[in-house]
């Protein structure tokens, strides 16, 4: 830049000095009398805290003007609390042993001195704006980043000079004999500006450093002139004009004219980029002449500006004779004079900083058990007489809100008129089942469904034949070794043992019948609703609502200024709606900034009179709810009105009852597809439980074929040595079969017998050869009893098998007892137990219907 090299010269503050004061022993006597001693007690860490940070602020500032911040920070919070329940000030009941003395800090000899927070509050704030801006001056401001963050500290300056002027500079000279000029509303607001100067300066440098366009170097420099122009007028007024010495003022002057000059300068070039060469004379002859100017009074200024000024002005005056030059020769311009210019344009990049919430002392918990009694009791009836106000108008409010929606759905508004845009809308209920049937798929994803209900339906059909295959295998393979051995093939025949497994596997074949005409019912019922069913593939949904549409045939074609007069009507109703939502929010709003405690801690008078006067604030509010009400009303008689109109020219009834007919398909295609959803998803369920049905007595039938396969080729063994004349004479305490030894591997274990109470006679053990061991894990189930050819010595005959009386037959124990009684054997021919946790119509075959009823396990 033509100057900010050299201009890098800025301004801080030096803090407030004051004396030593103790505030432990009067605040801690206070208490005493006031409440009690054991409050006293439960609060001394709290006043030693409190006496501490005094004492850190009297002492010589800290290295670290960050740690002095946070110092001057925690004070001030500390003293708000104060300032809550300790009324200092010389009355007899108040805390009347403490003052604070404080010294002007631009003249040391001026001092203050008052028995009351607000001096002390507004020196504390004073000092923290002049820490702030020590921080910012002691930034490297030759980099970017420490101008940005230089630019940052001098915005927390301002900020801290700003709460000061608006929350504590009147507080502390009202009602006083003395105070200082630093911590007066001028002086603070002079700062304030000051500050927002050297932030906004930091930014112009840095725009400069990136590059950016001289019409935005333009606007940035231009509002740095104008802050620095604000400080310079309120230094020359009073009470400031002889307070501060010649140097500020010197310095301010030169740094307003400087940064005009540097406006003046950069727009130039923007000008002559657009070939606007007399505007560009004129600002730069402008510029040059404030340069000028101020010179005059620089007497005392630091050499490093007045080489800034007068390095802008060689710059200046540079361009202006180039610009001089090519309008004599070129343009033939008339050159404006200064005075008919504008003002240069501005931009703003700074702000002073939010100090709300940095010194908010809301959620500090020192002396949080001191509230005095008649504060409490107060504050709690003013907060009652708030409540019930906010709660007042509130339901006013709501009620406004509720009253405006009947009347519109009434009139059914505003849905007839989007309906004219093409802009129909659904029941919001109704507008939830489309969404949901289209989320799950839609019509369009019934027919992948039927095919999955196929393909399982294939699955099971081929799993039950095969099933059935390995138990026709078995009984075929039994009556050909019957039929070659004859009598000496003495085991029970295949159909006696597996005629539980038969009916199972006959059941699940009748329920996969039952089955599949439930499927055609349902894929003829899709097949039927299909058409119906359409509309809820339709995307976005509102296409299928038919449109309002003008009348075919119109004398006066008034019909859109009437649909734009009602539109307008409804805006601003809209409006109104809103509102009455920003008054409720300034009414929360209000209430939650209604803290009235410091002043009732305080008073002296009447409570009542202070009540009315502090709640007499939300008046202004309740008369806006009025009259947001009032003028509802009229609206509404207004909208009636023109809808009836609209009703009329638009034959709105006629419309009305095709989109109830449209809303009635939707409903009723949403019906048929949940029916029909539902029907397919207990299909799909069906067969899958069914799947896992055939599979469990699948495994049963191959244990079963296997074990009788094993036991197949011992009796065969048996019956050879019967033939062959062998001795069974060493066989009286066996079976008539012995054991299996070797299984083959890639055989599984059979069931393990489990106790059956059904049977509590234990049967004769079969033959196990004496030098042979049986084999871990396999225990073959006897049959029945021992065979007629053989009686071991001293027992009775057996009975011969199978036995004679149904009596005695179920007293016998069953045939092949092992597999029935593991978890799948179901003696009643009942279905398997889990997955099968509750009846379904697919497992259970349902009861003849007379033959006008309907069958099938699906809702039709």
């Amino acid at each position: 830049m033509a100057s900010s090299a050299l201009s890098n010269l800025m301004l801080a503050i030096h803090e407030k000095k004051t004396s030593s004061v103790d505030l432990y022993r009067p605040l801690r006597n206070y208490i005493t009398f006031t409440y009690s001693e054991r409050e006293a007690q439960l609060l001394e860490d709290d006043l030693e805290t409190l006496n501490q940070l005094r004492s850190d602020v009297e002492r010589v500032p800290d290295p670290s003007p960050s740690a002095r911040r946070d110092l001057l920070i925690s004070y001030y919070k500390a003293l708000c609390l104060v300032e809550t329940r300790f009324p200092i000030s010389p009355e007899k009941h108040h805390v009347n042993a403490v003052s604070f003395l404080w010294h002007d800090t631009f003249k040391q000899k001026h001092k203050a001195t008052q028995q009351n927070i607000h001096l002390e509050k507004a020196a504390v704030l004073f000092n923290l704006g002049a820490t702030y801006s020590q921080i910012g001056l002691g930034h490297d401001r030759t980099t970017v980043d420490g101008r940005r963050q230089a630019s940052h500290a001098f915005i927390g300056a301002a900020g801290a000079f700003a709460y000061l002027g608006d929350n504590e500079s009147t507080k502390a000279s009202i009602g006083q004999s003395s105070t200082t000029v630093d911590v007066s509303v001028e002086c603070v607001g002079m700062l304030e500006r000051l500050m927002l100067a050297q932030a906004q300066e930091c930014v112009f440098e840095n725009t400069i450093a990136k590059g950016s366009t001289p019409g935005v170097s333009a606007k940035i420099a231009r509002q740095v002139g104008i802050y620095y122009e604000e400080a310079l007028a309120a230094l020359t007024a009073p009470p400031l004009k002889d307070h501060f010495e010649k140097g500020w003022i010197s310095h301010v002057q030169l740094k307003a004219a400087l940064f005009y000059s540097e406006a003046c300068y950069r727009y130039g070039m923007e000008l002559h980029e657009k070939e606007e060469i007399a505007e560009e004379i004129a600002r730069l002859r402008s510029g040059s002449s404030r340069l000028a100017e101020a010179k005059k009074s620089s007497r005392g200024a630091p050499a490093q500006l007045i080489e800034a000024m007068n390095k802008l002005e060689a710059s200046i005056n540079c361009n202006l004779d180039r610009a001089v030059k090519e309008n004599d020769r070129v343009y033939l311009m008339r050159v404006p004079s200064p005075a008919s210019l504008s003002p240069l344009p501005t931009f703003s990049m700074v702000k002073p900083m939010n100090m709300t919430e940095i010194l908010d002392a809301s959620k500090e918990k020192m002396f949080a058990i001191l509230v005095p009694d008649s504060s409490a009791k107060a504050l709690s009836r003013y907060t009652e007489m708030v409540d019930d106000v906010i709660r007042t108008q509130a339901e006013r409010l709501q009620q406004a809100s509720e009253l405006t929606r009947v009347r519109l759905k009434e009139m059914d508004l505003p849905d007839s008129i989007l309906a004219v845009d093409g802009h129909s809308t659904l029941p919001a209920d109704l507008r939830e089942d489309v969404e949901a049937v289209q989320v799950s798929g839609g019509p369009a994803s019934l027919e992948a469904e039927l095919q999955q209900l196929r393909d399982l339906k294939r699955v099971n059909q081929e799993l039950l034949v095969h099933t059935e295959e390995l138990l026709q295998k078995e009984a075929t393979e039994d009556t050909q070794f019957r039929s070659q051995f004859g009598t000496r093939w003495t085991r029970p025949q295949s159909s006696t043992l597996t005629k539980n497994l038969q009916d199972r596997l006959n059941r699940f074949a009748a329920n996969l019948k039952q089955a599949g005409e439930s499927d055609v019912k349902i894929e003829r019922s899709v097949r039927e609703n299909s058409a119906l069913m359409s509309i809820l593939d339709r995307r976005p949904i509102e296409s299928a609502i038919p449109s309002l549409a003008k009348p075919m045939m119109s004398l006066d074609a008034t019909e859109d200024a009437i649909v734009g007069t009602l539109k307008q009507s409804l805006r601003q109703l809209e409006n109104l709606g809103a509102q009455r939502a920003g008054l409720e929010d300034m009414l929360k709003e209000m209430k939650r900034k209604d803290d009235i405690l410091p002043k009732l801690m305080t008073i002296t008078g009447s409570y009542e009179d202070m009540f009315r006067k502090e709640i007499s604030k939300y008046d202004h509010i309740c008369e806006d709810i009025s009259q947001n009400i009032e003028v509802q009303e009229q609206l509404l008689r207004q909208i009636q009105a023109q809808n009836e109109e609209f009703s009329t020219v638009f034959n709105l009834e006629d419309y009305k009852a095709s989109r109830e007919k449209c809303y009635n398909q939707i409903q009723a295609a949403i019906s048929k597809y949940r029916e029909i959803k539902e029907n397919v998803n207990e299909g799909l369920k069906f067969y899958v439980t069914l799947q896992d049905a055939i599979t469990n007595v699948k495994q049963q039938c191959s244990d079963f074929v296997m074990t009788r396969s094993i036991q197949c080729r011992e009796m065969i063994e048996d019956v050879q040595r019967q033939m062959s004349g062998l001795s069974f004479q060493d066989r009286r305490n066996s079976g008539p079969y012995p054991s299996v030894h070797q299984p083959t591997a890639t055989s599984s274990p059979p069931p393990q017998e489990t106790h059956n109470p059904s049977h509590p006679h234990p049967q004769a053990p079969y033959y196990r050869p004496p030098e042979q061991l049986s084999r871990p894990g396999y225990s073959i189930p006897p049959y029945g009893p021992p065979p007629p050819y053989h009686t071991p010595h001293g027992q009775a005959p057996p009975q011969p098998y199978p036995p004679q009386a149904p009596q005695q037959q179920q007293q016998q124990q069953q045939p092949y007892p092992s597999w029935q009684q593991g978890s799948y054997y179901d003696p009643q021919g009942q279905q398997p137990r889990p997955p099968y946790t509750a009846p379904n119509p697919y497992l259970h075959p349902p009861q003849p219907q007379p033959p006008h009823q309907g069958s099938g396990y699906y809702r039709h």
